[in-house]
C-alpha cells in the first residue's frame, strides 16, 4: 500500500513498467530486507517467501500494519479490529491501552486496544522465521547540524526541496489540497499551484464561532496563489453526523477531535471529483512550529545557572518569603522553579488532563488496579531519548515525530481521508525534506521565543507576511461550546456519558462532576474530556461491545 519511491534504479524501472507490488518482490529476492534502504516515500508491506514473513511501514509511519504473533504464525492486517476477529486471536480488551488513550487521547503505537495486537510503529519491520517473530528499525532521524552554509543557500535548498516533493507525488493527476490558512498547507498549496496547469482547487473549513475560525488567512493564501478556494461552516448538527462516522472509521477508539473537519474537508473534495489532496502536516515537527518548544526552553535556560546560586539564592528567595504566595512578581517566580525542576520530557506532560485531577476520583478501583500509571511518561522518556541528538530542541522534534504526528494527526488525516474516499499526499514528509530538516541547527529550527525561525525567514516573498506573522492553530473545533447549546449535541453526549459510566472503569460521581464543571465552568477545556470519553463509548457502541 502506499505510494513508495525506489532509490534503486533497476527497482524504480520496474515499478514503472510493471507495478511496485513487482518491484517490491524483485527487491526482495536480491536485497532481501536490506530492500528497506532502497525505499523511501509512503508504504506498508507484507512479503512472505522462502519460508520466511518481512513486514514494514515508511519512516514517519504514514501508514499502518498491525499484527498479531500467534502460534508460530503471523495474523495481520492493516486495521486492529480485523485482527481481532480472527479465530486464533482472543480479541481481548487491553485495560492498559484504555489507560493510555485517556492519556494521549489517542492509543500510540505500539500497542492497540487489543491485548494481542501490536502496530507496527515508523520505520519499524518484523521478521517471522522458523515461527520466531524479530523486531528492528531500519532507519532513526539523524540530528546533526551538517546544513551551513550562507542562509540564501539554504534557502534556496529549502524551495527547491518542497517544489521536488509536491511534483513527486503528482504523478499526474490533478490533485486538491487542504488549507488552512498556516504556513504549511499554504506552502503546499502554493507550490501545488505553481505545478498544476490551470488553477488549483483548495478545501478549508471554517466554524461560526469567533475563537476558532481563521477563514481571514485561507482568503489571504488563496489571493496570493490565485486558488480556487472552496469553504464550508462547520455546524453543531455536522458534529452529531460525525460522531458515528468517526468511531466507524477507526479501528480502536480515536480522541483527536479536529477529525471532524478533516473529514468534511476531505468529503467536499471528493463530493468535486478530486480522488487526491495534499496536506501540510509535518512542517511544526521538523522545522520547529508547536508552541511548547520555545516554552520549554524558557524553563531549560533556568537549569544554565549555576547549581550553587539556583540553591542557595534563587530558590531561598522564591519559597522563603512567608508573603511570597501572595505576591505576583514572586508567585510567578515559584511557579517558573516548580516547572523548571521537573526534567523533560515530564515536564511536556504538566497540563496534561489525567495530571490535573485525582485518578482515584476519576476511575474505579479495579481499573486502577490492573494498569500501570506510568507507563505513558514511560514511553515518552524512552522516545525523548531515544536519538542522536541531545538537545532539547531536537528530542522534542523527535518525540513529536511519533506521539504528535504519527500516532495521532497522520492517522487523523490518512483515515478521515479514506472514509471520506480520498488519498492524501504528504510533501512536508518527503525524505529529503525530513532529512533536510533535521540537518539544521536547532537555533534554526527555534531561535529565543521565535518558532521555525529559518522556516519562515526563507518564505519571505514566497508567502504572505501575514501568514508568516500568525500564530499556530490548524482545524480546532468549538465542541464544548456547542455541546452545550445544540440540544441534539447535548442529549447525544449525555446519552454516550452515562452509558459509559456502567461499564467500570470511569467512576459514575466523575462523570457527573464533569457535566457540570463542563456546563458551569470551562466549557473548552471540560469539553475535551467529554470528547474523549464520548468517543470511547461511541466506538464500543459501534461495535456493540
Amino acid at each position: 500500500m502506499g505510494r513508495p519511491r525506489w532509490l534503486d534504479s533497476g527497482l524504480a524501472a520496474r515499478a514503472k513498467e510493471a507495478s511496485d507490488a513487482s518491484a517490491l518482490a524483485m527487491g526482495c529476492m536480491q536485497f532481501d530486507t536490506s530492500i528497506l534502504d532502497r525505499m523511501a516515500g509512503s508504504f506498508s508491506f507484507v512479503v512472505m517467501q522462502h519460508g520466511k514473513t518481512v513486514a514494514a511501514i515508511d519512516r514517519c509511519g504514514i501508514h499502518s500494519l498491525c499484527y498479531a504473533h500467534v502460534d508460530g504464525g503471523l495474523v495481520f492486517s492493516t486495521h486492529a479490529e480485523a485482527i481481532a476477529a480472527h479465530p486464533l486471536v482472543q480479541g481481548n480488551i487491553d485495560h492498559q491501552a484504555l489507560y493510555n488513550y485517556f492519556h494521549f487521547h489517542v492509543i500510540p503505537s505500539p500497542g492497540t486496544l487489543f491485548r494481542e495486537i501490536r502496530r507496527l510503529q515508523p520505520a519499524q519491520s518484523i521478521t517471522l522465521k522458523d515461527k520466531h517473530l524479530g523486531s528492528s528499525f531500519y532507519h532513526r532521524h539523524q540530528y546533526s547540524p551538517v546544513i551551513t552554509g550562507r542562509f540564501n543557500d539554504k534557502k534556496q535548498k529549502l524551495h527547491s526541496l518542497l517544489e521536488q516533493a509536491v511534483a513527486r507525488q503528482l504523478h499526474g493527476q490533478k490533485a486538491a489540497a487542504f488549507l488552512s490558512g498556516g504556513l504549511d498547507s499554504s506552502t503546499v498549496s502554493g507550490y501545488l499551484s505553481k505545478l498544476q496547469a490551470g488553477v488549483t482547487d483548495t478545501f478549508s473549513i471554517g466554524f461560526a464561532h469567533q475563537d476558532f475560525d481563521e477563514m481571514e488567512y485561507v482568503h489571504i493564501a488563496a489571493r496570493q496563489f490565485n486558488l480556487n478556494s472552496h469553504e464550508y461552516y462547520l455546524q453543531p448538527q455536522d458534529i452529531v453526523d460525525a460522531i458515528p462516522i468517526i468511531a466507524g472509521a477507526y479501528d480502536e477508539p480515536f480522541a483527536n477531535n479536529s477529525a471532524v473537519p478533516t473529514y468534511f474537508c476531505a468529503r467536499k473534495a471528493q463530493e468535486d471529483g478530486f480522488d487526491l489532496m495534499f496536506a501540510g502536516d509535518g512542517g511544526d515537527e521538523i522545522f520547529g512550529g508547536n508552541a511548547r518548544y520555545a516554552k520549554q526552553m524558557l524553563f531549560e535556560h533556568y537549569h544554565l545557572a549555576p547549581a550553587w546560586l539556583r540553591k542557595a539564592l534563587i530558590e531561598p528567595v522564591a519559597f522563603a518569603t512567608p508573603f511570597s504566595k501572595h505576591l505576583s512578581p514572586l508567585r510567578k517566580l515559584q511557579s517558573y522553579i516548580v516547572q523548571a525542576n521537573v526534567p523533560l520530557p515530564d515536564r511536556l506532560e504538566t497540563y496534561n488532563l489525567l495530571n490535573r485531577q485525582s485518578l482515584s476520583e476519576m476511575f474505579e478501583p479495579e481499573f486502577l488496579s490492573v494498569v500501570d500509571t506510568g507507563a505513558p511518561i514511560a514511553a515518552l522518556r524512552e522516545c525523548y531519548f531515544d536519538t542522536n541528538s541531545e538537545h532539547p530542541v531536537n528530542r522534542m522534534l523527535n518525540l513529536d515525530m511519533k506521539f504528535t504526528l504519527a500516532d495521532n494527526d497522520l492517522r487523523k488525516v490518512v483515515c478521515m481521508a479514506e472514509a471520506a474516499g480520498v488519498e492524501v499526499a504528504f510533501p512536508m514528509l518527503d525524505d529529503d525534506v525530513v532529512s533536510f530538516s533535521c540537518g539544521l541547527p536547532p537555533s534554526d529550527k527555534v531561535r529565543g521565543q521565535t518558532l521555525r525561525w529559518f522556516y519562515k525567514k526563507a518564505m519571505h516573498g514566497f508567502l504572505p507576511q501575514a501568514i508568516i506573522n500568525k500564530s499556530k492553530h490548524g482545524f480546532g473545533l468549538p465542541f464544548g461550546p456547542w455541546a452545550l447549546s445544540h440540544k441534539p449535541l447535548k442529549e447525544l453526549v449525555h446519552t454516550r456519558l452515562d452509558e459509559l459510566a456502567k461499564r467500570q472503569w470511569i467512576r459514575s460521581d466523575y462523570i457527573q462532576t464533569l457535566k457540570r464543571l463542563h456546563a458551569e465552568v470551562h466549557p473548552v477545556y471540560y469539553g475535551t474530556m467529554i470528547w474523549i470519553l464520548v468517543m470511547l463509548e461511541e466506538w464500543l457502541q459501534t461495535r456493540k461491545l
